[in-house]
């Protein structure tokens, strides 16, 4: 009887679902040598020589560049795993099922992608731009370049492991499960420009919004969480009914925050502050400081980024029927 094939298990069919050519051999140093290992090579070389270049001369300092440094060093980590755990063929004893490791490390690579292509935009127009020239700024330059590598290198994970028409696949492999990853990156991001109180505490209207985004962000959270603990068979309805309640919901609550967060933001009516020159905190112009109106701006595109997330994740939910395998 066939069975489905995946990338990193001997299976009795001859080749994998993305028409990569076979699978790779579990517990075998030629998991390296496939199309899928060479391309994880290239992401671990790449974001291991960006924190290193950066490292070597202390080139990040402040928030921004924090998080550039975190975004190499996490997402080398956790494909380092991801290639020890292929090479010595450990698949049985992770604690997520083997089953479904493809299409969580897709929904991985998704994160990745995004991850390295925020540090790659932030890193250097918030940071390397305000190095003066020598030594650390050539350093700070070439890191970036390989920032970029390991964003398309992340990018083309996701390409060859998400679902394709007619395969029968999980739910973190279909669009709405990567909708899912980028809903919840999306929070984050929300979370650390509105981390000052200060943007929000004086408005019930704006606390709302915040509530909104981690109502939204647990909710999306929880449905990842069930589909890579293999519980949604726990739930009192069928998945997907619960996913597409899940994503209308979040739709209501998202378009709210839409509305009242610029109205309160940047509507003098309100007590918004419609123009940046009159904010005194954006004089200061440096990479280790974004001033409060550059925050309540950006989180408002952030906003409005996720409110369209959701929108495609309630739309692909509703059409979507979902095969477990």
């Amino acid at each position: 009887m066939p069975v489905t094939v995946t990338r990193t298990t001997i299976t009795t069919t001859t080749t994998s679902s993305s028409g990569l050519g076979s699978p790779t051999i579990v517990g075998s140093p030629r998991a390296l040598t496939q199309p899928l290992g060479l391309l994880r090579l290239l992401q671990l070389v790449s974001t291991c020589v960006a924190f290193s270049l950066v490292a070597s001369v202390s080139a990040w300092t402040g928030s921004m560049g924090n998080w550039s440094m975190f975004t190499w060093c996490f997402c080398f980590s956790v494909t380092l795993i991801i290639l020890i755990v292929e090479l010595c063929g450990l698949q049985a004893r992770f604690p997520l099922s083997w089953r479904n490791f493809p299409i969580t490390f897709a929904c991985y690579a998704a994160l990745f992608s995004l991850f390295c292509l925020s540090a790659s935009i932030i890193y250097p127009t918030t940071y390397v731009q305000f190095l003066s020239h020598g030594r650390t700024r050539d350093h700070a330059i070439a890191a970036t370049f390989f920032s970029c590598i390991a964003c398309v290198a992340y990018a083309t994970e996701v390409a060859w492991t998400r679902a394709r028409p007619g395969e029968i696949t999980g739910y973190m492999a279909t669009v709405p499960g990567l909708l899912k990853v980028l809903e919840t990156f999306v929070a984050c991001i929300i979370f650390a420009f509105i981390s000052d109180t200060n943007l929000y505490q004086h408005q019930p209207a704006l606390e709302w919004c915040v509530a909104v985004y981690a109502i939204c962000f647990i909710l999306a959270a929880i449905a990842i969480l069930l589909n890579l603990g293999e519980c949604t068979n726990v739930l009192p309805i069928p998945f997907p009914s619960f996913l597409s309640g899940l994503a209308l919901l979040s739709v209501l609550l998202y378009a709210t925050a839409l509305v009242l967060w610029p109205l309160y933001q940047f509507d003098e009516k309100y007590g918004g502050q419609p123009r940046r020159s009159r904010d005194v905190s954006c004089s200061r112009s440096h990479a280790y400081y974004v001033c409060a109106w550059d925050r309540r701006l950006a989180v408002a595109i952030l906003t409005a980024i996720n409110l369209l997330a959701y929108v495609a994740d309630l739309v692909h939910s509703a059409r979507l029927v979902f095969v477990k395998v």
